[in-house]
């Protein structure tokens, strides 16, 4: 946390206006060659219950966003893919800071082994079809903001 001081379009100052400093990180939505979505049945601390997910994790310092995604695809899954669309970064807080989010579509993707099993989280690797992953998406079932927002992305750029 940091302590920041502002000076808003019309003058005013506002003292102690709270930052959140957090890494970036990277959300890959993985798809194999047969169009199924890779992702993951798991708990997270901040989301009450079992959630969906997708592969994600932090950038390393001095890495590549790319080069990031790329790893935690492998790492993760032991997964990889020869085609790469990037999804875009976004600020995750646009007040508050709490870093930013590089999304990534990896398409094609076929298993290769190298999974690193060091996740903090017990996960399930789950392929839901396209279909299967729009009814959890209506349905909330992932639980966290820019997993979705990766998702939605992604179907809409698998339209075209």
């Amino acid at each position: 946390m940091e302590s920041h001081t502002l000076e808003l379009p019309g003058g005013q100052r506002i003292d102690d206006w709270q930052w959140v400093k957090t890494p970036d990180f990277v959300n890959v939505v993985a798809v194999t060659q047969e169009g199924m979505f890779l992702c993951f049945r798991q708990q997270k601390y901040a989301v009450q219950g079992v959630t969906l997910a997708i592969v994600g994790g932090y950038v390393d310092e001095g890495e590549d966003v790319r080069q990031a995604a790329e790893r935690e695809l492998r790492e993760e899954t032991g997964f990889f893919s020869r085609k790469w669309t990037d999804l875009g970064s976004y600020a995750i807080d646009g007040n508050r800071g709490c870093g930013n989010g590089h999304l990534f579509l990896a398409e094609n993707c076929e298993h290769g082994g190298g999974e690193v099993q060091d996740d903090l989280e017990d996960q399930e690797r789950v392929f839901l079809s396209r279909a299967e992953v729009e009814a959890a998406l209506l349905n909330r079932s992932f639980g966290v903001m820019p997993w979705v927002a990766a998702l939605g992305l992604a179907l809409l750029k698998r339209k075209e």
